[in-house]
């Protein structure tokens, strides 16, 4: 391999536990075995931009390996640059909110080249004005509706204190006064049997 095959090549680092004198001493009767290899896979940001991932890769924290899609859509829109630029000017505390919003951005970006979030934004503020006018419309009917029932409510008692009346007025051309039957004018019912 020539050196440009070799800086091509994606890095993985290994690293080994330092070595302890107290944990063989604890079997001392056996022959010290080898540390354990533990090997680092590169930051799916070193990954994608195949270059070897240091220690303290700005990257690393916010880009894990399992997760390349992630660095490779923030990289096509922002760039590799322009990412740890920002990354380095913000605080830590800060830092993971800017790379999940970087991220969101390069995907609206890419589903809509000219508006990209603010098209999403744009969007969804007109189905709230939507849904909010069908709201206010429904609100509209339902008062309505409430007032024609109560209209209808009010013409129901009214018809039916009108019939009560009607019924009051059949029974009142007799009335009954100390048992005897006599009009209203106050004359007898009957005509005379001799005239």
């Amino acid at each position: 391999m020539d050196s440009t095959e070799k800086s091509k090549a994606p890095a993985t680092s290994v690293s080994t536990p330092p070595f302890s004198p107290t944990s063989s001493s604890s079997n001392s009767g056996l022959p010290p075995s080898p540390p354990p290899l533990v090997v680092l896979s590169p930051c799916a940001a070193c990954k994608i931009l195949r270059r070897r991932c240091a220690d303290k890769c700005v990257l690393a924290p916010y880009f894990p390996p399992t997760e390349p899609l992630k660095f490779t859509i923030a990289h096509k829109v922002f760039g590799a640059s322009n990412i740890i630029k920002l990354l380095q000017e913000l605080p830590e505390s800060q830092r993971v909110d800017a790379v999940s919003s970087m991220v969101y951005e390069a995907n609206a970006r890419i589903r809509d080249p000219v508006y990209g979030c603010a098209g999403a934004i744009s969007h969804l503020q007109k189905q709230v004005s939507e849904l909010q006018a069908q709201l206010a419309k429904a609100q509209a009917d339902l008062i309505n509706m409430q007032c024609q029932q109560e209209n209808l409510l009010a013409r129901f008692c009214m018809d039916l204190q009108q019939q009560q009346q009607q019924q009051q007025q059949q029974l009142q051309p007799f009335e009954f006064f100390n048992g005897g039957l006599f009009f209203e004018d106050g004359s007898l019912g009957l005509e005379p049997l001799w005239t």
